[in-house]
């Protein structure tokens, strides 16, 4: 009997001592089979592009196989859930940005995770600013014709964003106070859906992250009136600030970026890392980040990790102070 237990404990204590081995080896290995990037938004916006630009990229430089999946829903909070829920080997990741990563956890009260807790950062990709923009046969031709259309007609002027309480719905609203003005906020489920009304003249005004609106802005379509940004965009250059536009100080940006579920393996977070900021350090990757409106920034975990707790905690007060709710 003693003989009996000593080898189970024997064997118990070999399991334990190969569970880090084993996992080690798995990570050295890494990646055995198809990463699956889980993109919190639907199809065409700028998360949707930046996302499926990073897996088809990590696809052709170091043949593996990152295939994006979209589940959008609830300001990109079911995407994030689903990634958080996930096991951690680093097979499944995301696309996350600050609307679903910073801002989501102030206004769904009820979220099973923390950013800073149940995620690990693992590679910072783009920053973009805010753009204001309108149709090409609208009648605003400046941020200056809305400014005084606004004062002279407090709320009737519209603008469309990707969805109540996201980073561009409290850019347009910093800005609303920054210029004492009150215009009509008419929210969407995604950038896309709020881009086709404008181009339709549904709504007066777009509000919206660049890489979502570049291809219209391209084609002529759509009129960008201000970036929210401090400087102005390397994509747009000719594009005029919001604080050029006599608003000084005026600086509002989104990024975007990798993560994985808490727990997932060191090693494998820092191959990840590692083979993104290559991409980012392409003049290809730049250039196609670029044409997207969005600005590459390559990051190291601990740097990006620094940047979520950061905003986590300051958009907090954004957040109370804009009254944006979720209906």
């Amino acid at each position: 009997m003693l003989r009996r237990h000593l080898l189970s404990l024997t064997a118990l204590a070999c399991a334990l001592c190969a569970a880090p081995v084993l996992a080690q080896g798995n990570a050295a290995n890494y990646p055995s089979k198809s990463i699956r990037m889980i993109v919190p938004f639907p199809p065409g916006g700028g998360t949707d592009i930046l996302a499926r630009l990073v897996a088809n990229k990590l696809t052709e430089a170091r043949q593996w196989t990152v295939v994006a999946d979209n589940k959008p829903g609830a300001g990109g909070t079911i995407g994030i859930t689903e990634a958080v829920k996930a096991a951690p080997t680093g097979y499944d990741i995301v696309m996350g940005q600050k609307d679903n990563l910073v801002i989501g956890p102030w206004l769904y009260k009820n979220l099973p995770w923390n950013p800073t807790k149940d995620l690990v950062a693992v590679a910072h990709v783009a920053y973009t600013p805010v753009l204001i923009a309108t149709s090409a046969n609208s009648r605003f031709k400046s941020l200056d014709d809305v400014v005084a259309a606004a004062r002279a007609a407090p709320g009737t002027i519209t603008y469309g964003s990707p969805g109540n309480g996201t980073s561009i719905h409290l850019a347009a609203d910093l800005f609303e106070k920054a210029a004492g003005i009150k215009l009509s906020h008419v929210p969407y489920k995604g950038s896309n859906p709020a881009l086709m009304d404008a181009l339709a003249g549904n709504v007066d005004l777009l509000v919206s992250s660049l890489p979502s609106a570049m291809g219209q802005i391209k084609s002529g379509k759509l009129r960008p009136l201000a970036v929210t940004s401090a400087k102005r965009s390397s994509s747009l250059p000719d594009v005029t600030t919001v604080a050029e536009n006599g608003f000084k100080g005026f600086d509002v940006s989104t990024w975007y970026g990798v993560l994985a579920p808490a727990g997932t393996p060191d090693a494998v977070v820092k191959t990840l890392n590692t083979e993104i900021n290559k991409l980012l350090a392409t003049a290809e990757m730049k250039s196609a980040i670029h044409a997207q409106g969005a600005e590459p920034l390559a990051m190291t975990p601990a740097q990006f990790s620094a940047l979520l707790q950061t905003e986590y905690a300051q958009w907090k007060g954004i957040v109370e102070a804009s009254g944006a709710k979720i209906e």
